[in-house]
């Protein structure tokens, strides 16, 4: 029997959810304002830059985290090309967004604009809160020298 302790701690995914939860929370307040202030056209486009922001930031945190527990050399080389492709994805949402006609009638442009900016400095003062509480070993200890 043996007085050592299992250690447990959260996987990043906790991380992620906690983002994605603390910006959708955001982004639903955003539509309720928008809803009262302006009408359905600005609540829709709250709405729709919100779903826009969690969609693209959980695929690429997620395949961060996904690159990062198979491979740690890699994670940093996969997290720049995963923000460069999060750019250059959200910049061709806009334009089917914008040339489809839904801007305007359907979804209000500032309103869905705003909610993207709000809602990705949301994820990211989410994501940096629960980060740096979260619990990581710096390193692992083997039984190498026990043996």
């Amino acid at each position: 029997m043996t007085t050592e302790s299992k250690r447990i701690t959260a996987g990043g995914g906790s991380v992620l959810l906690g983002a994605a939860v603390g910006a959708f929370s955001l982004g639903l307040v955003a539509s309720l304002i928008g809803a009262l202030v302006s009408g359905s056209a600005a609540a829709y486009g709250a709405l729709a830059g919100t779903v826009i922001v969690v969609l693209v930031f959980a695929g690429g945190a997620s395949l961060v985290n996904l690159v990062a527990g198979i491979n740690p050399a890699a994670s940093l080389l996969i997290a720049l090309l995963t923000y460069a492709l999060q750019v250059l994805l959200i910049g061709m949402i806009f334009y089917v967004i914008a040339d489809s006609g839904l801007v305007g009638d359907v979804l209000a442009a500032g309103w869905l604009a705003g909610a993207v900016i709000v809602g990705t400095i949301g994820w990211m003062v989410c994501q940096i809160m629960l980060a740096t509480r979260l619990r990581l070993p710096a390193y692992e200890l083997t039984d190498a020298g026990a043996q």
